[in-house]
Parts: C-alpha cells; sequence; structure tokens
C-alpha cells in the first residue's frame, strides 16, 4: 500500500458507514485530524524494528 495514498477523510466516512455511526458533518473534521494524528503514532510504531530474539509474552505483567 506505500504507491497508495490513504485518505484519511474517506476511511472515516466508510468506517462510520459499516458501524452504523451517526457522524454529524460538524465533527467530522476533527474525528479526521484524530485520525491523521493516530496514523503519523503508528506508523512510527510499526517502523521500529525488533530483534529476532524477542518473543511475544502470551501474559502482560508490569
Amino acid at each position: 500500500m506505500k504507491d497508495k495514498q490513504f485518505d484519511t477523510t474517506t476511511y472515516v466516512e466508510q468506517i462510520a458507514l459499516l458501524m452504523n455511526l451517526q457522524l454529524p458533518d460538524e465533527y467530522l473534521d476533527g474525528v479526521v485530524a484524530n485520525f491523521e494524528r493516530i496514523r503519523v503514532i503508528a506508523q512510527i510504531v510499526n517502523e521500529f524494528a525488533l530483534p529476532e530474539e524477542v518473543e511475544a509474552a502470551p501474559v502482560f505483567e508490569p
């Protein structure tokens, strides 16, 4: 998907339809802006390389 540009507005509108969420027009810009922030943060996390020897813990223990 690196060759395609991600359209956050279209994504938010389609997900709202799938969830049967009545998203008022006056909230759309704010929701899209927050999803853009989430996308940037997720991209940073997803690009972080983990060493091969790292294994997922079956239970989270702080």
